[in-house]
């Protein structure tokens, strides 16, 4: 019998769970083509180490953007090769798919994900939406009544609902998010040392160094980092420490903060009630930045927490949630009032086309 497969499909990585195994596959979401023949040369780690060290006659290129398809042929090419990679077999391909999408995204742009996924299995495809999964994958309750909160900050978005009986009561979506965090390092570099740095440099300091509050004392990290000097246009090394990382993400991060009181306004006094005694979840890789929590928990006042596997969560919550519409404990027809009704428009459009 064919095993249900869950796929985080996200702008920086994309993650595939195998029902009964797990996580089989955690590949940067990269490829790298020939400008003139369009002809795949790499895709994942091996395009991602190819970044800024390409001639001009390839293209290093994330086909999805702010957690959607940006390039569809690109998209479908990646996945074969990820599924030929993490050895799924011809008979799995059968197997029904759940994908996660942002919580703002349009039918139209869900079609689109659907329909580059459905290429590469002839099972049932399933959307839903992506704080959901990640609340379900970070361990929070989704099915009782009193009222759950998860912030997903990912590579191209952070996504922030409010969740209670199965259903997402707020929600906001904004492209705020890991690679936008990887280009204000790359600029406050350029405007602060006169540095020039590639976004593997940029992303290797946000992964080290990053913090959301000043740090003092023995609290301070220090790393080399290398670039080209703007100046003299010679190779350059400057020693940088986690309050430069501070600021170059300051006003991203406190935008965040922004975004999370806005839906926590639109809440019932109960819910909020609910919020402040259980707390908030932050998961996605934004929540492994040093002290965001204790910047959330001091802007907000409701305790924030981070998920035990941040980069993992979604991946893990697409496979318990198949999990559950496979045992019957949820039903799929019936949760999730914005997904339900973008299922039914898929469904509408693939008759009308067929």
């Amino acid at each position: 019998m064919a095993r249900d497969i869950g796929i985080d499909l996200g702008t920086t990585n994309v993650l595939i769970h195998l029902q009964g195994r797990g996580i089989i596959l955690n590949e940067p979401a990269v490829i790298a083509v020939d400008r003139s023949s369009q002809e795949v040369i790499a895709v994942g780690r091996e395009a991602y180490e190819m970044r800024g060290r390409v001639p001009e006659t390839l293209e290093v290129i994330q086909p999805l953007k702010g957690g959607v398809v940006s390039d569809y042929d690109l998209t479908e090419a990646m996945l074969l090769h990820f599924f030929r990679r993490a050895h799924i077999r011809r008979g799995i391909r059968k197997a029904n798919v759940l994908i996660s999408t942002p919580t703002n995204v349009s039918e139209i742009e869900q079609l689109s994900l659907y329909e580059a996924v459905q290429k590469v299995t002839s099972g049932r495809v399933r959307i839903e939406a992506e704080p959901m999964v990640a609340a379900v994958g970070s361990g929070l309750d989704v099915l009782s009544a009193k009222g759950c909160m998860i912030v997903d900050i990912g590579g191209g978005t952070t996504d922030i609902a409010i969740i209670a009986s199965g259903e997402i009561l707020h929600a906001e979506s904004i492209k705020i998010a890991g690679d936008d965090f990887d280009e204000a390092i790359i600029q406050y570099f350029k405007d602060q040392y006169q540095l020039l740095i590639g976004i593997q440099s940029a992303e290797r300091i946000k992964i080290q160094l990053a913090c959301a509050q000043m740090v003092e004392g023995r609290d301070v990290h220090n790393q080399e980092l290398k670039g080209r000097d703007l100046v003299t246009g010679l190779p350059k090394a400057i020693n940088v420490d986690s309050n430069d990382l501070y600021r170059a993400l300051k006003d991203l991060l406190e935008q965040i903060v922004r975004a999370i009181r806005r839906v926590i306004e639109q809440a019932s006094p109960e819910i909020i009630a609910d919020i402040h005694d259980r707390g908030l979840v932050i998961t996605g890789g934004g929540a492994m930045i040093q002290d965001l929590d204790l910047l959330i928990t001091e802007q907000i006042k409701v305790s924030a927490i981070p998920s035990d596997q941040p980069m993992n969560a979604v991946a893990l919550g697409t496979g318990m949630m198949m999990d559950w519409i496979d045992s019957g404990l949820v039903d799929p027809n019936k949760n999730n009032k914005k997904t339900r009704q973008n299922n039914l428009f898929i469904k509408i459009w693939r008759s009308i086309w067929k």
